[in-house]
């Protein structure tokens, strides 16, 4: 095997990790001497060990097991592919780059540098210089998509925001009279809870909790550290206390009201409705409105910094064309998974993906990039990007 088959190998293990390892990165690392692997790891939050010490500690085990010495010798002059840069800094560990350098390992071959400001080139520099041969750039694309939220929460304390929806091939997210029944596949609507299996959080409005009363549940059977976190946006705490969402609430569902509303003209009624939701295990967050708005709803940019500080890393946005437009329009919508059903509905009255006021003119349309596109049974999915979400970070080759 060559150095792209190991490469692709250690980003397959990486996933692994996936809703196990927030707010970390995702991380996978294989230690191969002679083409032999002998020794693996991914990372998982509740682990603490990085995934490039696991895998040393692997390489120990099998050493000790073969009666060789149990000093980690089995590593000594191995390569070690990994999918991100090893760290080098303390945090809840010591740093991967020292661990490395004990182990004896003489190549590291990493996809990508590490986008975590107190890392960001400099563990390759101090393994440079003590002798080890680094290379990057393999597979950078792959590794960077992997770790696009991690990328996010780290450079700005916000979570990325992917913003979700099921449409029409005119771009119809619902029908103005009956809109019982599914837009999408059943094919497209199983790749969504992978999505969401993938989120640490998933948010919509309360419009849409009349209108379908979803449970917004992770649903695809896989294990996760923490429960995705339900959030809803509702200014005047409109959701019915019948909603399906409250039949089971673990710590997961989470409430935006505006501020005003909960210490203004209707606070009286705001006390009340916020303690019956409160008894029910609902947390109720009231949020004033984002800078230089003329609005007195909670704001979207407020509500990603208190994510933020949760350690949210990842929001998937799985709202009504009224709260996707505000979405846009306060900017915080990083990227779009569009999935598109071969149906027409037409008609002035059937909702957008975004309605509101929209933009005025043709030259300031908002631009996606780095577009992708994907085959779900019948339909299909556009995937793209509204932001640079690495920017610039050190380690370029």
């Amino acid at each position: 095997m060559d150095d792209l088959e190991w490469i692709s190998k250690a980003l397959e293990l990486a996933r692994q990790g996936t809703a196990l390892a927030s707010p970390n990165p995702l991380v996978g690392a294989l230690l191969v001497k002679d083409g032999r692997l002998i020794g693996q790891g991914f990372h998982t939050y509740d682990g603490r060990e990085h995934a490039e010490v696991r895998a040393l500690q692997a390489a120990k085990a099998a050493a000790k097991a073969a009666e060789a010495k149990a000093d980690g010798a089995a590593a000594r002059g191995a390569t070690l592919y990994i999918n991100l840069e090893p760290c080098c800094y303390q945090g809840r560990t010591g740093p991967c780059t020292e661990a490395v350098l004990a182990a004896g390992v003489k190549r590291v071959v990493a996809a990508m540098p590490d986008p975590n400001p107190l890392v960001a080139g400099r563990g390759f520099e101090q393994l440079r210089q003590a002798g080890v041969e680094v290379e990057t750039g393999l597979c950078r694309e792959q590794a960077e998509r992997l770790n696009e939220s991690f990328a996010r929460y780290i450079r700005t304390g916000m979570p990325l925001v992917t913003l979700k929806a099921g449409l029409t091939l005119d771009g119809k997210i619902a029908a103005p009279d009956d809109n019982s029944g599914w837009i999408t596949s059943a094919e497209a609507r199983e790749q969504v809870q992978q999505q969401r299996h993938a989120h640490d959080a998933i948010l919509t409005g309360v419009g849409t909790v009349l209108a379908d009363d979803p449970l917004l549940t992770d649903r695809s059977g896989l294990p996760r550290r923490r429960p995705l976190l339900r959030v809803v946006m509702d200014s005047h705490l409109r959701i019915p206390l019948t909603a399906q969402m409250f039949e089971r609430v673990e710590d997961d569902l989470l409430i935006f009201c505006a501020a005003s509303f909960d210490a203004g003209a209707d606070a009286g009624a705001g006390d009340e409705k916020r303690k019956a939701l409160e008894r029910r295990g609902v947390e109720v967050v009231p949020l004033p409105p984002d800078e230089a708005s003329d609005s007195r709803r909670p704001g979207l940019r407020e509500a990603m910094k208190e994510l933020g500080s949760r350690q949210i890393t990842s929001v998937l946005m799985e709202a009504g064309s009224a709260l996707n437009w505000a979405a846009l329009e306060a900017g915080v919508v990083d990227k779009v998974f569009l999935y598109y059903a071969p149906k027409l509905l037409g008609g002035a009255e059937s909702l957008p993906l975004a309605g509101g006021a929209g933009i005025r003119a043709m030259r300031d349309a908002l631009p996606v990039e780095k577009i992708r596109l994907h085959h779900f049974g019948p339909d299909f999915a556009v995937e793209g990007y509204l932001h640079n979400i690495y920017g610039d970070i050190s380690g370029r080759d």
